[in-house]
């Protein structure tokens, strides 16, 4: 017979290992769908539904679901939210752009996924960081470089599927900006002891890394 702490680690590997497994599996189909021409425009329609479900899958694999980590969700969400508000409005912070249709419905010109993927982002990146044996304020800036190289790879992917369309030239000030909103959220999930070694979400930041690279 299982101890009550065994039964418990038992499940959580097994978790963990089917969560991982989900993952692989849905960005390797995604990737195949995306890559040819015949399915491309449905599996873009389907750009919510992904995100949706990483995310999802993220929060079921996460250990600390305490009061404090759904009040920095939801901070995280709204910073998410208003910075691309800011920026879509009036041009200021990323430069001149718009969203496209691809990415579900959106509040006020920005697609409600987007504030869900500024903290996805946030988690996974921060789950690699912690990782490191590093002070948590390198961390925090380790982790918000991770975030800026997911950005980085997302920009021409995005672009050509109707995520988001830029007025003439990326500017540098997109990813100086996109770091700075990275690294407050960063110091703040650090600050607060949220981040943790989470292998789901360590799998879903090189799975997404691997996805936009390849696409």
């Amino acid at each position: 017979m299982f101890q009550a702490p065994q039964l418990q680690e038992k499940i959580y590997r097994y978790k963990t290992t089917i969560l991982i497994a989900v993952l692989v599996i849905f960005y390797m189909v995604g990737v195949v769908g995306l890559s040819l021409e015949s399915y491309r425009s449905s599996f873009l329609e389907l750009s919510f539904m992904n995100l949706a479900l990483s995310f999802t899958l993220l929060l079921i694999g996460r250990n600390n679901h305490s009061k404090g980590f759904y009040t920095f969700a939801f901070f995280a969400f709204t910073i998410g939210m208003t910075v691309e508000w800011i920026g879509v409005h009036t041009g200021l912070l990323f430069g001149d752009y718009f969203y496209g249709e691809n990415l579900g419905f959106k509040i006020v010109e920005v697609p409600f996924i987007i504030g869900i993927n500024w903290l996805m982002l946030t988690m996974i990146s921060a789950s690699v960081a912690q990782y490191a044996k590093f002070h948590w304020l390198i961390k925090s800036v380790l982790a918000a470089l991770l975030m800026l190289v997911l950005d980085l790879l997302i920009e021409p992917v995005a672009i050509k599927s109707d995520y988001w369309t830029w007025n003439g030239e990326i500017p540098i000030s997109n990813f100086v900006t996109w770091f700075i909103i990275a690294l407050v959220l960063q110091l703040v999930y650090f600050k607060f002891k949220l981040a943790e070694k989470n292998k789901v979400a360590v799998s879903l930041y090189f799975l997404q890394f691997l996805f936009f690279l390849i696409l």
